[in-house]
């Protein structure tokens, strides 16, 4: 009987403590990472939304889009506050650049548009696309809008001599002849 008790309190020691590092790991991700990244964030002076545990800000958001698309819609192009009511409202309140939360996930929102230019150039290679489940993947190919770097500077490459002004003409000449002709 002692060699069965023996192998069933180590079962349990080692169950636990899988238990205790699953916990750890779960109190990681869903609360210490976002709690430092928003302290993090305030120190840099960029102003943050109040993470809220597992869900972040997404009822928020959820409930802020039901009730702006409930209203009757006015006569007028202004259709921002609409389609994205959180972030018109939080840009009121928190700024041009502020950062919310999906879940446990951080996302800095900037709406300064010199700011968003310099970003976007990616020179330095700071920025890349985010990551893109093997579906759709499977779905949307390999192509020029799925590819990163040097892959997607040769396709670039490739595309822009394609789409170069002297380049559509003779093809467009091509087919008119063969079409036309």
């Amino acid at each position: 009987m002692t060699g069965v008790g023996d192998l069933t309190i180590l079962v349990l020691i080692f169950l636990s403590v899988f238990l205790l590092f699953a916990l750890i790991k779960i109190f990681h991700k869903l609360w210490w990472v976002p709690t430092h990244l928003q302290y993090l964030m305030s120190l840099q002076g960029i102003n943050c939304r109040p993470y809220k545990f597992i869900h972040g800000n997404t009822k928020e958001i959820s409930a802020m889009s039901k009730e702006s698309l409930s209203r009757h819609m006015g006569l007028s192009h202004e259709i921002f506050p609409t389609l994205q009511p959180h972030i018109h409202c939080w840009s009121n309140l928190y700024g041009k650049i502020y950062v919310q939360w999906y879940g446990p996930q951080a996302q800095l929102v900037i709406l300064e548009p010199e700011l968003v230019k310099e970003l976007l150039n990616n020179r330095d290679k700071a920025s890349h696309k985010p990551e893109v489940s093997p579906y759709a993947k499977k779905i949307l190919g390999d192509g020029l809008t799925m590819s990163q770097g040097e892959k997607w500077a040769k396709m670039r490459k490739l595309a822009n001599f394609a789409f170069h002004g002297e380049s559509l003409k003779v093809s467009s000449l091509d087919y008119s002849q063969q079409y036309f002709s």
